[in-house]
């Protein structure tokens, strides 16, 4: 037998499937993509059918040497990338990149990295599927055609730097659109009455029920004069329990992890960012060193299809049946209907061996990959167990002409919720018709509606899904990117659009309405799905969008307001030359600027509440005048000799530092990861840090003034 090579994308993935494989193979990385549409120019051939013109991506071009030095002369070349569209395509460049004759290339695909997987996909491979490549190629080129046509009108109207995308300015126009309903917002008040009781004669048993109906209407409270009237009418009136309904509920059990729910859960329960779940989870499905060497964890985790593969049933309920007992496990195994568009030939997101159960595991993974395995474990033995049975209660307490209400539930079988968590329990005391309640306390309360939410990324990730925006595979990009890009700043798990991010929105919804739509951008991944499935050619595709699309950019160049043209004043002054300062765009938001520039190219952060401008700030080191400038973890003084002097000095908040002893004050800082906090001035002395500002004393904001 000839020599056999195995090319997949990372180092640890080719390790897991090394030991698989033994000897009669020899598996190397691509290390990922090895081809790509160069940066520095758009080349697509708009002319000759949207023709890419690829090229080795730079970084990449030692590890093509290297693999067209192991491909030569062998027998067979297995192309391994994972089963989705860009794994398809990454296998697809990797053909034309090394040259390989099309007659000793296989393609092989698997959900999991399990011996029993690698030697079925290894038995049975096939060839480079091209409905998936040009569905690929097909996005690749639509975004590039998109962010390289539409990016320089934001540079020469706004500001250098700035970009667009197809997608993901889509995403920021969800939060923009969510930001203004909750500016706009107005809170209108309203008022509820409730009641504590208990049943007459009782000295424990107490419960609340609040005020329903006054007649036959529900009430409505405005004002404080309207609940108080209600209040003096009611707290003398008899309360007697007048309907009890109770009925037995069954809560179903949540299906398997698809890749928006994993994200979502990760979220909430784990505090994890998008980015950060699908790198963990591509680190468990790609294999972890155990006793017994490298295992695949877990299946394949970009997915949005609840299918689960015969055997994986049949093991989860033999455990079922063994640690929980057949109480816990339903007659046939439960089958959840993937939403319309779902890959069924994918499966959802599971453990490869469930008997690895995560106390197994723990000695050999991170803190955090425990704790998301922990999670997609739970949630796939739960999605198998029976239903958890709750008694509800609801109850009806008439007062003169007005109806109370109570609702109690009670956990009567846990079922899947020994897994996934039970909700609150609600108990009441048994109540009969008829019977008379003492009445303890009659209690008014004010309160406000409240604007819409702001998204987090849980939320975002839900919306994106739910309104056919992007695909498993692309939900972590997008919020990482928009973030990345300035028009998005997380701040205590909610995303909020900058003014820079409304600014860029509000343009591009004005002139280019169909890039920006959702519906639009929905349909779009509905061509991109039926290129896939052979069902439309993706050229055709592509020439309907630009036609249209090549108008817009047209009338968007001559339209679009310039935000460049009179600056906005400000009450600073140059350091340098003593000219007023104004305001400007730029790529990363406003900024304070020279008016006379280009003669004079002093610029500084716009001051914020925790970042005052210190006027007259000179150098202690050679006197020149010191100015605010930014650096990857946050504000700081530098010089403006640099770089003949390279003399900084942080930006304090004014607030002085609470550590016991210490006299240095707190600076907004930011962290490798992206995240602001407030250290020290005297570190590293004095490691003192927080995440929230602490109030100032009245002492400093005397100072202060």
């Amino acid at each position: 037998m000839g020599k056999r090579i195995v090319i997949v994308e990372s180092p640890t993935k080719a390790k897991t499937i090394n030991k698989f494989l033994g000897s009669k193979y020899k598996v190397c990385s691509s290390m990922g993509h090895v081809r790509d549409l160069p940066e520095s120019k758009l080349a697509v051939d708009v002319e000759k059918d949207f023709e890419p013109q690829y090229q080795i991506i730079p970084s990449r071009r030692e590890v093509v040497k290297t693999l067209k030095e192991e491909t030569k002369g062998a027998e067979l070349v297995y192309l391994a990338p994972d089963k989705d569209r860009e794994g398809e395509a990454i296998a697809w460049h990797l053909c034309h990149a090394l040259k390989l004759p099309e007659d000793k290339v296989r393609r092989v695909v698997f959900n999991e990295i399990t011996p029993e997987a690698i030697e079925k996909a290894f038995q049975y491979p096939s060839t480079i599927d091209m409905n998936k490549v040009n569905a690929q190629q097909a996005r690749r080129i639509l975004d590039r055609l998109v962010g390289y046509q539409i990016s320089p009108i934001l540079w020469k109207k706004v500001a250098k730097g700035l970009s667009a995308g197809r997608v993901q300015s889509v995403a920021v126009r969800l939060l923009v659109e969510r930001e203004k309903e909750i500016q706009a917002f107005k809170p209108q008040e309203y008022w509820e009455i409730t009641a504590r009781l208990r049943p007459k004669g009782s000295k424990e048993d107490e419960f609340f029920a609040k005020l329903w109906k006054e007649g036959e209407k529900e009430v409505a409270l405005h004002n404080e004069a309207e609940a108080r009237r209600l209040v003096g009418f009611l707290k003398n009136s008899k309360f007697v329990v007048s309907e009890v309904t109770k009925q037995r509920r069954r809560n179903a059990p949540p299906p398997p992890f698809i890749t928006s729910q994993l994200q979502q859960q990760a979220s909430i329960q784990l505090r994890f960012s998008t980015k950060k779940t699908m790198l963990l989870a591509q680190q468990l499905y790609e294999g972890v060193d155990l006793a017994e060497g490298p295992v695949g964890l877990i299946t394949y985790m970009r997915t949005d299809s609840y299918h689960l593969a015969q055997g994986a049933l049949e093991a989860v309920r033999s455990l079922i049946l063994q640690e929980f007992g057949k109480d816990y496990l339903p007659p046939a195994p439960n089958h959840f209907p993937s939403r319309k568009g779902a890959q069924e030939a994918h499966e959802a997101i599971r453990p490869t061996y469930v008997e690895l159960t995560p106390g197994r595991v723990k000695p050999y993974l991170t803190e955090d990959q425990y704790k998301l395995y922990e999670l997609i474990w739970r949630r796939f033995v739960a999605c198998q167990m029976t239903p958890a049975l709750y008694d509800l209660t609801d109850v009806k307490i008439t007062a003169n002409n007005c109806i109370f209400r109570a609702k109690g539930r009670v956990l009567i079988f846990p079922g899947h919720t020994l897994l996934t968590g039970s909700m609150e329990e609600e108990a009441l005391p048994e109540l009969e018709v008829g019977k008379e309640l003492e009445l303890l306390e009659l209690e008014p309360s004010q309160h406000f509606t409240e604007p819409p939410p702001r998204y987090t990324e849980a939320t975002l990730v839900k919306a994106l899904e739910k309104n056919g925006i992007g695909r498993p595979s692309t939900y972590a990009p997008i919020i990482s990117t928009i973030q990345d890009r300035g028009y998005v700043k997380k701040e205590n798990s909610t995303l909020i659009p900058t003014e820079l991010g409304i600014l860029v929105t509000d343009k591009l919804v004005q002139h280019f309405p169909r890039i920006l739509d959702v519906e639009f951008t929905s349909s779009m991944e509905e061509r991109l799905d039926e290129i896939e499935e052979a069902k439309a050619d993706w050229v055709s595709i592509l020439k309907e969008f630009y036609g249209p699309f090549k108008v817009e950019l047209g009338k968007a160049m001559e339209e679009m307001r310039s935000e460049k043209g009179t600056a906005e004043e400000s009450e600073h002054t140059c350091k340098l030359c003593g000219s007023p300062m104004v305001i400007r765009w730029s790529k990363t938001g406003k900024f304070l600027g020279c008016s006379t520039y280009p003669k004079c190219e002093f610029t500084m952060p716009l001051p914020t509440d925790h970042q005052p401008v210190m006027e007259g700030t000179p150098c202690d080191k050679c006197g020149s005048p010191m100015a605010i400038k930014s650096g990857p973890y946050g504000n700081f003084w530098g010089c403006t000799s640099y770089p003949k002097c390279k003399n900084v000095k942080p930006v304090t908040t004014g607030v002085k530092c609470p550590q016991e002893g210490c006299d240095g004050e707190l600076v907004q800082r930011r962290s490798k990861k992206g995240r602001k906090f407030f250290g020290c001035s005297k570190y590293p002395q004095c490691k003192y840090v927080t995440y929230k500002l602490p109030e100032k004393t009245p002492a400093q904001e005397t100072a202060a003034s």
